[in-house]
């Protein structure tokens, strides 16, 4: 376990060596006016040497790995043959565990670090031996194994050298560890101590942080905090090396085998080159890094200790144990790379910040629970027996009382109550801080990880644009070779073809809705007419209920068209580079499923009920079907039934094909084996056959769990006043989503290659444009789609309190009465007129019925004419969405220019850093300037006062 706990250490910070020609690096803990350098120079010498000695007598005793496939071995049970009991590498042996779970070549010694998947069938035999061949000569040590369960496939296992790694490591610019870091704690003032003396002591009487994982019960995540520096073979003895064969970690040495095979040619010819046109073209099947061994073991993590770095991931973050804990990024980075480590950072972060706002929308609820009671509106509604409201659909529809909707008035109330408007700029505003101390978090984790001064490499070009453009080439201006080129009239071109197939397939979005729509109004007045009571009465509910799950269920089946028709058209547009295809390709998919996923609620929330005309002349669909009408109680009812059950069944189905789609198809993997091999034989296989045989990532990389979260957040902030328990919703599902995710990732899918990244990418203006977004959207729902400025118009301007500048609940009394409208039956169109006559209310035929606008009596001077309060009203709408549209972007704004992107900690620490080096190199500089010296008077050279 030494060499374990050794290799999950941290690296932080960064340092540029190349310039220096440094005889001393490590320094003393100390302050620097007790330290006598010519002694401790001396000291590090001799242990330099030591180290170099040790090396190439370890270089010199060991024996190269086999590399000869002229000899395919055959499958075996285990993963080595009889030899390999004899392991040494680095002068440390092997665990026996790690050789029976095919982590290494069949002597023991060489560690797989890649393995590639060809079957013997395939044709392209030429192309594989000129590539092998080729892998050979830039150094790296292959090993030929046929599988278990099927002698067609054949893997071929990669190692890579001391030497190979070391000097594309080089060229890589591999930053490595090579001191460890001095902190110095501030001086505090005698006030502040005790202070902290006391909250320390209070401390004790509390849980010792139960979410922070245990470290004495774990120690292999305890982390060594270390500069970091490019490597450099000539100036190796500085770097912390306690081990050869571990200085460079799994992952680290994955990458750079992928570097090379990305590099090396196949056949003859310019573009003839790279690991990804082999697998384009079928020369290989599957190309992968092994997974560390099994993620279950038969012995307690807390009294074993952890078999592997995979064992350690799945115990202390996969489990569903653990899903109170905080996760362990160091470690997820250290195994799986930057790039998913920035993600999981992410998730976890979003989903830390999911818990304010979950509060708040809960108290939001829980406000409306305890003042139903106290709610004049509800109880207007409630209390009105003898209001006849007007059939909400033709024929079919009877008259209603209005209390019949008394329960979709309270309802409604637990939604739209006095603390929306609040919790609309609170989460305004939370979007935006949510933002900017991501800013920050990203900031303190490029550090931690080393990402500060990562630059990503020159991108290669994809093979399907130097196809496309060989013809036609010019010098690419930084790396100075010619390269294929597109004109500016192709490209424009190919990106208005690209365009219209965008606006074509919103188009097709906007069908559905309407198709939808259609729906709504036809089935209104068939659940009206039908023989169960409990559907005849509740026709509204039922038919929105039934418009929202048919709306699921094209969502569905509209997103996988649009990926397809997303990734034609990023093709079409022939990218340079895969991050140009990735963004253009995320960017696609984004819009597609956004709108595909909120065009149905954005009609709900702004167009359901505006644009129905009113009794005696209705708007009509094609002139034949009449528009769909808002409940009594309003339309927010609506869009909290869409809401909530468009985000439950979204986030339900994303969690199943997420995980039990890999968990079905590995089962059915298992099941297949089983069944050839017969059910009493137990196989043990090889790591690169159990990996083999799990699922791949998927091929859009960490697009889909992106996509999901970007979509979930759209949700939880864009209509967001509507339904204040979409972010406890979130919350709740993202804590199952990390688990899920980080079970996929460990348990259920090949081991991604690690890969650098320093943030989440185009995502973030993604995030940012949905937050502005979520300001506008947000106004109109409180000043359109819920009753808050018509009530405040009625409080301010025609209630019992009108200019008294209240607005209680008392000043809310007769405003039911107030925002109905009076109609004459005996003025409905003839293919609108009920066929009851409503006399089942009073015994006498009904003369005049009530709906929700505000238009003049059928006796006034301009029949059904809006009356001044619908003007009062739009105007109060408009300069509501205006005021508060400004106000919250003037908050926005100003939080943006008052979160600095740095925390200041971090500044200083860097600065700090910055000062120490500089300090420890003129040190290291003047101390072998002094010892030159010495050596010269002592050989009796003459002194020469200058510089060397």
């Amino acid at each position: 376990m030494a060499s374990q706990s050794a290799g999950i250490t941290g690296v932080k910070g960064g340092v540029d060596l190349q310039g220096y020609q440094l005889d001393m690096q490590i320094l003393p803990d100390g302050p620097k006016s007790d330290v006598d350098f010519s002694e401790i120079l001396n000291a590090i010498q001799e242990m330099a040497k030591d180290v170099n000695i040790l090396f190439d007598e370890l270089e010199a005793v060991s024996s190269p790995c086999k590399d000869d496939d002229s000899l395919l071995h055959p499958g075996n049970l285990t993963s080595t043959s009889d030899d390999a009991s004899r392991l040494e590498a680095g002068g440390e042996t092997v665990p026996e565990r790690n050789k029976l779970n095919g982590l290494y070549f069949r002597d023991g010694k060489c560690r797989i670090d890649y393995i590639l998947v060809y079957r013997k069938s395939n044709p392209q035999i030429e192309k594989r031996e000129v590539f092998e061949r080729n892998i050979r000569a830039e150094g790296l040590q292959m090993e030929k194994e046929s599988s278990l369960i099927n002698s067609d496939i054949i893997f071929v296992k990669l190692h890579a050298p001391w030497e190979v790694l070391g000097r594309y490591a080089e060229q890589m610019n591999v930053r490595m560890p090579f001191r460890r870091k001095i902190y110095y704690l501030p001086r505090r003032y005698k006030f502040m101590s005790r202070i902290d003396k006391q909250i320390s002591r209070f401390r004790r009487w509390l849980p010792k942080k139960p979410m922070r994982l245990d470290k004495e019960t774990l120690p292999d995540l305890e982390e060594n905090d270390c500069y970091t520096a490019p490597f450099s073979q000539q100036r190796i003895h500085h770097f912390i090396i306690h081990n050869k064969e571990t200085f460079f970690n799994n992952a680290t040495r994955s990458r750079i085998v992928h570097h090379i095979l990305q590099r090396i040619k196949y056949e003859e010819g310019k573009n003839k080159i790279g690991l990804n046109r082999l697998l384009t073209n079928g020369s290989y099947e599957a190309a992968f890094p092994l997974h560390e061994g099994s993620y279950r073991s038969k012995n307690s993590i807390r009294t074993h200790g952890a078999e592997n770095h995979r064992h350690l991931l799945y115990e202390c973050w996969a489990s569903w144990g653990v899903w109170y804990k905080y996760q362990p990024l160091d470690l997820v980075r250290r195994y799986f790379g930057e790039k998913i480590g920035l993600y999981f950072a992410w998730l976890g972060w979003y989903t830390g910040m999911l818990f304010p706002a979950a509060f708040i929308g809960l108290f939001v609820f829980l406000y409306g629970v305890t003042t139903l009671d106290h709610c004049q509106v509800s109880k207007e509604v409630c209390q009105a027996t003898d209001i006849i409201m007007c059939p909400v659909c033709d024929k079919y529809c009877p008259f209603m009382r209005l209390s019949d909707s008394c329960v979709y008035a309270k309802v409604t109330h637990l939604f739209d109550n006095g603390a929306t408007v609040f919790f609309a700029v609170f989460m305004a505003v939370w979007a935006t801080v949510f933002l900017e101390f991501w800013k920050r978090r990203r900031a303190v984790i490029a550090y931690d990880w080393d990402l500060i001064d990562w630059e990503e490499e020159e991108e290669e070009i994809r093979p399907q644009f130097e196809a496309k453009y060989s013809k036609k080439e010019r010098m690419n201006p930084i790396s100075g070779k010619p390269e294929p080129y597109q004109a500016f009239t192709d490209k424009c071109s190919r990106l208005i073809v690209s365009a219209s197939g965008i606006f074509f397939m919103i188009c097709v979005v906007i069908a559905a809705v309407f198709g939808i729509v259609i729906y709504r109004v036809v089935t209104v007045s068939t659940f009206a007419a039908f023989k169960w009571a409990l559907i005849r009465n509740n026709s509204q509910v039922a038919t929105t209920g039934t418009a929202v799950c048919i709306n699921f269920c094209i969502i569905m089946l509209l997103n996988v068209l649009y990926e397809k028709v997303a990734l034609l058209l990023t093709n079409l547009e022939q990218p340079r580079t895969e991050s140009e295809w990735e963004n253009s390709f995320t960017l696609k998919m984004f819009l597609f499923q956004f709108v595909n996923l909120n065009s149905s609620t954005f009609y709900i929330a702004f167009f359901l009920g505006r644009f129905t005309g009113h009794p005696g002349a209705y708007l009509r669909l094609i002139n034949r079907w009449r528009l769909e009408e808002c409940h009594p109680s309003g339309c927010l009812i609506d869009l909290c039934m869409q809401m909530g059950i468009i985000m439950v069944l979204k986030q339900t189905w994303n969690n199943f094909m997420e995980l039990g789609y890999p968990l079905i198809q590995n089962w059915w993997t298992r099941r297949k084996v089983r069944q050839e091999h017969g059910p009493e034989r137990k196989i043990s296989f090889p790591q690169w056959e159990k990996d083999y045989n799990l699922q791949p990532m998927n091929a859009y990389g960490l697009f889909d769990e992106y996509l999901e979260m970007i979509l979930q957040f759209g949700f939880t902030t864009i209509f967001v006043a509507a339904f204040p328990l979409a972010p406890l919703l979130a919350l709740l599902n993202n804590i199952i989503e990390i688990r899920l995710d980080a079970y996929k990732f460990v348990t259920q899918w090949r081991r991604p290659l690690a890969s650098r990244a320093k943030d989440i990418g185009i995502w973030y203006g993604i995030l940012e444009g949905i937050g502005i977004l979520s300001v506008i959207t947000n106004a109109f729902v409180i000043a359109i789609t819920s009753d808050f400025i018509p009530r405040l118009v009625y409080a301010y301007k025609y209630g019992p309190c009108a200019g008294q500048g209240e607005a209680g609940q008392k000043c809310m009394v007769g405003y039911v009465n107030a925002s109905l409208s009076v109609f004459r039956i005996s003025d409905f169109e003839n293919r609108s007129e009920p066929e009851s006559d409503g006399s089942e209310f009073s015994g006498t035929p009904l003369k005049y019925c009530r709906y929700r606008d505000y238009r003049d009596p059928p006796h006034s001077l301009v029949p059904y004419g809006y009356t001044l309060q619908f003007w009062h009203v739009l105007a109060a709408r408009l300069a509501f969405i205006i005021v508060f549209e400004h106000l919250v972007f003037c908050i926005k704004h100003l939080i943006s220019y008052l979160i600095p992107d740095l925390p200041k900690d971090l500044r200083d620490r860097m600065r700090r850093e910055k000062y120490l080096i500089q300090e420890m190199m003129y040190e290291a500089e003047l101390e072998r300037l002094q010892k030159e010296r010495k050596e010269r008077k002592k050989n009796g050279k003459a002194h020469h006062n200058e510089w060397p």
